[in-house]
């Protein structure tokens, strides 16, 4: 192997694991933290949310650190493509394969780069290499794609329980009809604050004249 495919072998390497990295931090620090992490995955039909906020976390900083390495590099790889699969199946499948309309587009070229990752291994310039762990070829591919597949099967058998469609399609349709009301009495409530109350008492009215006749008398 050539030192320009040693040098490939860790830019590709060293991409991915900083994806993945950034990916679980992300799911940890990020936006909704933790909290939010799990309301996705549970919103994917995954029992016990928080735990598999953890999870991400832990995988995905993992593998990320482990590729960087090249530290292990088959069994970061399959954690690689099982998340990619999680996602995938769950999360993307459904919207068709364009990443612009959340397909599966980037997830699956994440799992086959890491795929291939396995099969031609970490190159010369890694822990793998120096600690004399030879795992490539087919031996490295299939032991990334068997973890990987036996993992999400794992994960999606013990923890995947679905909504039925028509029940998360009326709790959906609740949800939005009790929106509606309340945006309605919000806006009832601000018409009537806005109408404009007069402040100026009505003045005193004023007393009529007396005929002229009068007034000579």
């Amino acid at each position: 192997m050539s030192d320009a495919d040693v040098a490939v072998l860790l830019l590709v390497r060293v991409v991915v694991g900083l994806v993945m990295l950034l990916h679980g931090l992300n799911h940890w620090r990020g936006g909704g933290r933790i909290e939010g992490t799990a309301r996705w995955f549970t919103g994917l039909g995954l029992r016990q949310g928080v735990l598999q906020a953890w999870a991400s976390v832990v995988t995905e900083v993992g593998a990320g650190a482990l590729l960087v390495l090249g530290l292990l590099t088959p069994l970061a790889c399959a954690a690689v493509i099982s998340v990619m699969l999680v996602a995938g199946l769950l999360a993307h499948r459904p919207n068709g394969f364009f990443v612009f309309k959340d397909g599966y587009e980037y997830v699956l070229t994440l799992a086959v780069v890491a795929l291939a990752l396995a099969v031609l291994g970490p190159g010369r310039w890694s822990v793998d290499h120096a600690a004399g762990i030879d795992l490539t070829g087919w031996t490295g591919g299939a032991i990334a794609l068997g973890v990987a597949v036996a993992a999400t099967g794992g994960l999606l058998g013990t923890f995947w329980r679905p909504e039925p469609k028509a029940k998360a399609e009326a709790e959906r349709e609740a949800d939005a009809h009790s929106e509606a009301d309340a945006q309605s009495e919000a806006d009832a409530e601000s018409e009537r604050g806005s109408e404009p109350q007069s402040t100026v008492a009505d003045p005193a009215p004023r007393p009529t004249p007396a005929p002229l006749d009068q007034e000579a008398r």
